[in-house]
């Protein structure tokens, strides 16, 4: 896979292809829904502005906003803003369109920066950290998700001939990657989470699992991962020093 693809002009049409915004069902719907719940835990609760970077569904503004924080939803589409913004209207959720490399934002502007299931898409995952990470004010906090350590999986495109990386996914990462990345970026205060136990997954638990709240199901899934070690979620946690 090239890593110099035109990554504006994908993610543009990929929105005008793709529903970010439809229902979801079954074991999708429980996974998502526990990658945000982690985040959500994450989340200092004297925060007052956050920026939501490639912001789907606009799941954090319709946490935020009714909570009264200032929630700027950015997305590389303007269809995707659009449907954020009219899914959560209020004069506390604004909507942005750029490109998160080159960010329209000064320097600590954010108490929270957020980045949920991102960094797996982008060319350069260091730049990218960087570049959100000047955002967020001293004492703030930057989280981020992706898959842990996932097999990327390729496709030949019939069109051009060339392999395609499903679901656009061309990085993966583990502990080790991460902290490579830190050292790059010269970034100490950090933490690393993994979650959601992949057998767990596998045997369908969610038909169960789905009636516990967060805290139980944390439990569980930390149980599993110390007999079975296969999380397929990593949370990274950056605290930006005052």
């Amino acid at each position: 896979m090239e890593q110099n693809f035109d990554y504006i002009n994908h993610y543009k049409i990929d929105a005008e292809e793709f529903d970010y915004f439809e229902s979801k069902y079954g074991a999708t719907l429980h996974d998502e829904r526990r990658v945000h719940e982690f985040v959500f835990s994450q989340v200092n609760k004297n925060i007052d502005s956050i920026l939501d970077v490639g912001c789907g569904s606009a799941w954090i503004s319709s946490k935020y906003v009714p909570l009264n924080k200032k929630v700027y939803s950015l997305d590389i589409s303007k269809k995707n803003i659009a449907r954020a913004l009219e899914s959560c209207r209020s004069t506390k959720h604004n909507g942005i369109v750029a490109d998160s490399f080159y960010l329209p934002f000064k320097k600590n502007s954010f108490d929270l920066v957020v980045a949920c299931e991102i960094i797996e898409h982008v060319v350069s995952p260091d730049d990218f950290i960087k570049a959100l990470y000047k955002t967020v004010k001293p004492g703030g906090r930057l989280i981020l998700s992706t898959p842990y350590k996932e097999i990327l999986r390729y496709y030949l495109c019939i069109n051009c001939n060339k392999k395609t990386p499903v679901n656009a996914h061309i990085h993966s990462f583990d502990e080790n990657i991460i902290k490579k990345i830190m050292y790059n970026c010269r970034i100490n205060n950090y933490k690393q989470i993994l979650f959601g136990n992949k057998i767990l997954i596998f045997i369908r638990t969610y038909i169960i699992l789905k009636y516990f709240p967060f805290l139980l199901w944390k439990i569980v899934d930390q149980i599993t991962n110390v007999f079975f070690n296969y999380p397929t979620h990593l949370l990274l946690v950056i605290n930006k020093e005052k």
